[in-house]
């Protein structure tokens, strides 16, 4: 009686567990930040200012789609705007904060994997087979979020908001520090709606979420998910249809993965009847 049995953990192993893997996560991070660092023209160039370029994938193909139209409210980004630093440390300040984010974008997978190793010990063999795949697809999640998030609301929003005006007579001069926070607050939120999924299939694991109830209060996700669409693109129907049809598949795909895990439970629980 007291006897530890071989698998279980101290609190202050778990700690010491805990410690290891948030060291290796900061790590990767810090490696992939120093690469962003040292290769500053390819991402400030090539990726951070390319959305609000006409030259631009999405920009040419809003304006093909809108000549095929016969309107040019489609076409964006043809007019870029100037970005301005006002700060005498900006520019070496943003270059910094830009690399730590790239590091923590590009290490997801490698920080997600440690995470999934800390928790892994808690959880029967069972579950682990069940939960197989979870670290590749939560990557791939929220890789095609942060691609859906660049390619698409970026430019959407870099159109609306750099050529916005109350007047005439006011010359919008984007700050950097001012582009970089819309950027990355775009694509980072986009790269976390679309972990919907993983969410759902961990809620459903615990049983806090069934398919019953996600399909009982759907009208209300769609309510949910078109103020989310809102606070996450520009103010115009196009974009917020736009991100919201995305969304909406995401979650229908979430109701699948609920019946699957309460499927697996249902087996699961009617061995332990029976023996009863």
């Amino acid at each position: 009686m007291g006897n530890k049995k071989p698998n279980e953990m101290s609190f202050l192993e778990h700690l010491d567990a805990l410690r290891k893997h948030l060291i290796r996560s900061i790590l990767f991070i810090i490696i992939f930040a120093f690469a962003a660092f040292f290769f500053k023209d390819f991402v400030f160039n090539d990726i951070l200012l390319a959305p609000k370029m006409p030259s631009f994938i999405t920009n040419r193909t809003m304006c093909r789609l809108s000549d095929f139209l016969g309107t040019k409210s489609l076409c964006i980004n043809q007019k870029p705007f100037s970005i301005i630093n006002i700060k005498m440390t900006g520019q070496f300040m943003t270059h910094i904060t830009v690399s730590l984010i790239i590091g923590l974008v590009v290490a997801f997978p490698f920080v997600f994997n440690e995470f999934w190793k800390f928790l892994k010990p808690a959880l029967k063999k069972k579950e682990i087979s069940n939960s197989r795949g979870a670290v590749f697809f939560a990557s791939v999640l929220f890789s095609l979020g942060a691609l859906f998030g660049y390619y698409i609301i970026v430019p959407l929003s870099m159109n609306f908001l750099g050529n916005y005006n109350v007047s005439p007579e006011v010359v919008n001069k984007i700050n950097l520090n001012s582009y970089i926070q819309t950027f990355t607050s775009v694509v980072l939120a986009s790269a976390v709606v679309f972990e919907l999924p993983v969410l759902i299939f961990f809620l459903s694991k615990i049983g806090l979420v069934t398919p019953k109830f996600l399909k009982k209060y759907r009208k209300h996700s769609l309510v949910v998910i078109l103020a989310l669409s809102a606070i996450i693109t520009p103010p115009d129907i196009f974009s917020q249809i736009l991100v919201s049809l995305p969304l909406w598949l995401l979650y229908e795909i979430g109701i699948g993965i609920s019946k699957r895990v309460e499927k697996r439970n249902a087996k699961k629980f009617l061995p332990d009847v029976v023996e009863k």
